[in-house]
């Protein structure tokens, strides 16, 4: 089902794009809150008389695409993680990680923009890191993965484990085993007998 989004939408397209979409996620989903109206003429004429608006917004998202890429340019980005002597890591360093790292330089940007080689870095080193911005604008970060030996401490002897209780099956095959049964005892005193003949 063609429809006009009429706000933007990730990572579905921008306000003013046509999209093919199921008819369920139209009438279900973009409908109802306002995001998309079916493609037809009377929408396509409130979308022309919209075009100039929607033309301005999209330029000032490629300005501040450009500045943005300015200011990443120049960051370098130093991640420490827990590694052994080899420099492989425990762990991984994937998008998610450099976001986080980005958010603490105070840049807001989706894991799904950061694009790392090999989908994660699995070893210390020097790494490019590219991050989409808009259209066809990204910038490229150089991230540094520390690594930080993990310092292994002698382990105290475990605790002595308290004495294991028996069930009561358990109980009545060692009471049946320590007292003979009735047959032996009868044997026995026929043997006994027997032998005082």
């Amino acid at each position: 089902m063609k429809v006009i989004l009429f706000k933007d939408l990730s990572p579905l397209g921008e306000e003013g794009d046509v999209k093919d979409v199921a008819k369920g996620y139209a009438r279900n989903y973009l409908f109802p809150r306002g995001i998309a109206y079916p493609y037809n003429e009377r929408t396509l004429k409130i979308l022309d008389g919209r075009r100039e608006a929607i033309e301005a917004k999209k330029a000032q998202k490629r300005n501040d695409a450009a500045g943005l890429k300015e200011r990443l340019e120049g960051l370098s980005l130093e991640i420490t993680m827990p590694a052994g002597a080899n420099g492989r890591l425990y762990g991984a360093v994937t998008n998610q990680t450099v976001a986080d790292e980005l958010a603490k330089q105070g840049y807001q940007i989706e894991r799904k923009r950061i694009e790392l080689q090999g989908m994660t870095f699995k070893s210390v080193g020097k790494y490019r890191v590219v991050i989409k911005l808009y259209e066809s604008a990204s910038a490229e970060v150089t991230v540094s993965v520390i690594g930080q030996e993990i310092k292994t401490e002698s382990r105290a002897a475990p605790a002595a484990r308290p004495p294991r209780r028996r069930d009561r099956n358990e109980e009545r095959e060692n009471s049946a085993e320590a007292a003979p049964s009735e047959q032996e005892s009868v044997s026995s005193d026929d043997s006994t007998a027997a032998a005082s003949e």
